[in-house]
């Protein structure tokens, strides 16, 4: 059974001698909404265009819906839907009227299709206001419905979120979870804002000058984020079993030959460091660590960088 929606295989875009994309291989999931994370210029729009065909790798395998061949993925990409940089609207136009245009364009018979995705991204009552006069984030959520319109399996974005103010933001964001859960959709969305993603994706691959340089789950994620007290001891199976019975908690995790992570009541140093002390465990170093999601991010992208 084809579980991958997406995956690529050392996919390579070089223009001149620089590469924009270097070696990528990824998979995307039936079910996914995929947070692909980098910094502006990181490669995450080459990337998308590469998988939407609007533009082509040098090298590398680009597989779809279980299709790699150059027909199979064209047929595969007809269950796509994509927003790559700004969506071709017309800006004098309403709603209504620039879906009726694309709906023609595509080939779509059924014309109850147009109401049924202003449904789906809560833009029923625009009547004849142009997309001109749209706010930001009514022109994003317009450009979600162009990218729906197909009744797509399979939906990229890329930064839908950049530029809307906290409403938009949270507009965005609620839209995307009901068409994923409701609609079983499977999203690709690229952003620069790991705080906000991690609101709503369920795995992540962050790019760094071209090169992926990790994917994780978001409950991976959680994990590296988490704070936590480090310890550092003399003997951790001792001290394991003096945190379970003693502190009382079993939200720990011996990290290598010397290291306790405590993730409850962590912030008692003072309690746990005599206790364990106490008990014939010696300490020698206790910290709170554990990034935010922003200094977690700057510190994969800077061993990206030096890894180069």
């Amino acid at each position: 059974m084809q579980n991958n929606v997406l995956q690529t295989r050392n996919i390579t875009k070089r223009y001149g001698t620089a590469a924009a994309v270097d070696n990528v291989s990824l998979a995307i999931r039936k079910g996914d909404i995929y947070g692909l994370i980098g910094r502006n210029g990181a490669g995450k729009t080459t990337l998308m265009r590469m998988i939407t065909a609007l533009t082509f790798a040098n090298s590398g395998e680009l597989e779809i819906f279980g299709q790699t061949s150059e027909k199979g993925l064209n047929e595969s990409r007809k269950r796509m839907g994509s927003v790559v940089e700004m969506p071709a609207l017309y800006p004098n136009l309403t709603a209504v009227q620039n879906l009726e245009y694309y709906r023609i364009l595509r080939g779509i018979p059924d014309k109850n299709v147009i109401q049924k995705t202003l449904e789906l991204v809560n833009l029923t009552d625009t009547g004849k206001k142009k997309f001109k006069n749209f706010s930001l984030g009514m022109k994003q959520r317009l450009g979600l419905a162009l990218a729906l319109l197909n009744s797509p399996d399979f939906i990229i974005l890329d930064e839908p979120i950049n530029g809307l103010d906290p409403m938009g933001i949270v507009e965005m964001r609620e839209t995307i979870k009901k068409l994923n859960t409701e609609n079983s959709i499977t999203f690709m969305i690229s952003s620069h804002i790991l705080s906000e993603l991690s609101l709503i994706a369920t795995r992540y691959g962050i790019i760094e000058g071209g090169r992926l340089i990790k994917e994780l789950t978001a409950a991976e994620l959680q994990e590296q984020c988490q704070q936590c007290l480090s310890v550092k001891v003399d003997d951790t199976a001792k001290a394991s079993a003096i945190i379970e019975t003693v502190l009382q908690t079993k939200k720990y995790k011996v990290v290598g030959s010397d290291e306790i992570r405590i993730y409850e009541n962590y912030s008692d140093t003072a309690e746990v460091t005599y206790q364990l002390n106490a008990n014939g465990v010696r300490v020698s170093g206790v910290a709170v660590v554990g990034d935010n999601l922003e200094e977690y991010f700057v510190s994969l992208v800077e061993k990206g960088v030096k890894n180069a």
